[in-house]
């Protein structure tokens, strides 16, 4: 359950005042502070209740009975607002977050391993990462009176809370920050290429904003939606994200196909006649962009916390049929990117950049201007969906220490100066860093790898302790293990490769 701690045990956010997240059995002794009055900072006493050891019948029955009764700071943040959540809700959301534009790289992965170990391990890292979704939904209410809705807090339950902290706090923000970041570099540039697309090269060279002007009409544009109050109530704008996102990388891979392959043409592994280091560093790297392709953990538990959960009807399963639809989905997307695009481009889209850039340059006779404007104004509309969900984590984080302090609900027009900040914040690093991008694979290796392949694994065994004797313990020790080695072996080979080709480091030059 947990240990004694000076506020409502019941709820997630107690964890940050416990000396230690480790958990009880729940039968022991416990005793439990249950407030008086739903306004915390009003005053109001509070009543001492000592619960002492009793029938297992009678204790499951205070469980159950407290599980949903929600600590009122709960209330008051914007992930755990509002529990009206439904399966298809989930779904929008994780659709939304969980495809990126990262996805149009697989055609370069291919292009290094080819199609045999390019399709097995993209199947690998697709099975991965399902398995530790599950892994997660399954955490989501594993210690009974608590849903752990933040990724953070579980970490700190499975882990301790310093170590908890230190695992897991870097990625967590990195990854809901540092993505919202790319979005606007990402955003930003699409907006710029739509603009030339559309007009007249002499009318676009005499009146084009800069680089920096179109990160600002983005970042604006993104945090004017950012204002509506929680992650339930994006369900729509992830609706919109959702359909966008599968739509363009549809169109993408379909119309690569149907406009024919250049020629020549070639599908020998690039990194063929390298030396043994350089050919080793080139494999590691394409296998980071297979397994980067994959995001999302990060938020998985949020879009968990926005569901109703009871006794008898928990979150776990509108939360699997979510991640079932979300996923069959997904894997409608990828693998076709990966395997047409290959197929379309062969070695030539390891020159490009990716997909959109291939698919730009060698159809630009045959495609319409209007094919275009349409995928990248879908890329943009994306952009900024997908901002909100990796904001909604920043955001809560934000109100949560202003809580912590005031002891009351965040004021409108504080929460509005926070969105406005946090915009503030991702614009200067977008403009300051706009080579970030570049840098994807070194923080990622650092961040997106041990949070999706290797934490999920190790938290199973922290709080579900299964004997270690048995399958499901060694599996997961082993499978987190190489989810660390992975971590380590993408990060040296991002080094490398940053040591050997260099950085253009173009600060304040987007």
């Amino acid at each position: 359950m947990g240990e004694v701690a000076e506020t409502n045990f019941r709820s997630e956010i107690a964890l940050l005042q416990y000396t230690d997240a480790r958990h009880k059995d729940p039968l022991s002794p416990m005793v439990i502070h249950i407030p008086v009055s739903t306004c915390p900072g009003e005053g109001q006493p509070h009543t001492r209740i000592a619960i002492t050891p009793s029938p297992a019948s009678f204790i499951d029955s205070q469980i159950r009975e407290q599980q949903q009764n929600q600590n009122p700071n709960d209330a008051w943040l914007p992930i755990t607002e509002s529990r009206n959540g439904n399966a298809f809700y989930a779904t929008f959301h994780i659709l939304n977050s969980n495809i990126g534009f990262q996805a149009l790289l697989l055609p370069v992965a291919f292009s290094t391993l080819g199609w045999v170990w390019g399709s097995i391990c993209l199947s690998m890292a697709f099975v991965w990462k399902l398995y530790t979704i599950f892994l997660l939904v399954a955490l989501h209410e594993s210690v009974p009176g608590i849903r752990f809705s933040r990724y953070l807090f579980l970490a700190m339950a499975a882990f301790g809370k310093r170590l908890g902290k230190v695992a897991a706090i870097f990625p967590v923000m990195y990854l809901s920050g540092g993505t919202c970041v790319m979005l606007i570099i990402t955003g930003g540039g699409t907006m710029q290429l739509l603009y030339k697309t559309i007009c007249q090269p002499e009318a676009c060279d005499a009146h084009s904003l800069t680089g920096v002007e179109w990160f600002l009409v983005f970042t604006c544009i993104a945090i004017l939606i950012a204002q509506l109050p929680n992650l339930n109530s994006i369900a729509g704008v992830s609706l919109i994200g959702a359909v966008t996102v599968v739509t363009y990388c549809t169109l993408l891979w379909v119309l690569s196909l149907k406009k024919g392959r250049p020629t020549p043409l070639t599908y020998t592994p690039s990194h063929q006649g390298h030396s043994t280091m350089a050919k080793t560093s080139d494999i590691l790297n394409a296998i980071g962009i297979i397994v980067l392709s994959f995001r999302g953990h990060n938020v998985l538990l949020e879009i968990q916390g926005t569901l109703p959960s009871n006794h008898k009807h928990t979150s776990h399963e509108p939360m699997r049929k979510a991640v079932i639809i979300s996923y069959l989905l997904i894997a409608m997307c990828l693998f076709p990117l990966g395997i047409a695009g290959f197929w379309a481009y062969g070695n030539k889209v390891a020159s490009t950049g990716g997909l959109l850039y291939a698919f730009s340059e060698f159809h630009r006779h045959q495609v319409t201007k209007f094919s275009m404007v349409v995928i990248y104004l879908l890329i943009i509309v994306h952009c900024l969906t997908a901002f909100q969900i990796y904001a909604m984590p920043v955001f809560d984080n934000l109100e949560l220490r202003y809580i912590s302090i005031k002891k009351q609900r965040c004021p409108r027009w504080i929460r509005t100066c926070f969105r406005l900040f946090f915009g503030g914040l991702t614009f200067f690093i977008s403009v300051a860093f706009p080579f970030l991008p570049t840098l994807a694979a070194l923080l990622g290796g650092f961040t997106l790898v041990p949070l999706t392949y290797a934490y999920p694994c190790f938290m199973w065994i922290a709080i579900k302790k299964p004997p270690r004797t048995g399958f499901v313990w060694f599996f997961n020790v082993v499978l987190g293990s190489l989810g660390m080695v992975l971590s380590a072996l993408l990060v040296a080979a991002a080094l490398r490769t940053l040591v050997d080709k260099g950085l253009n480091a173009n600060f304040f030059n987007p």
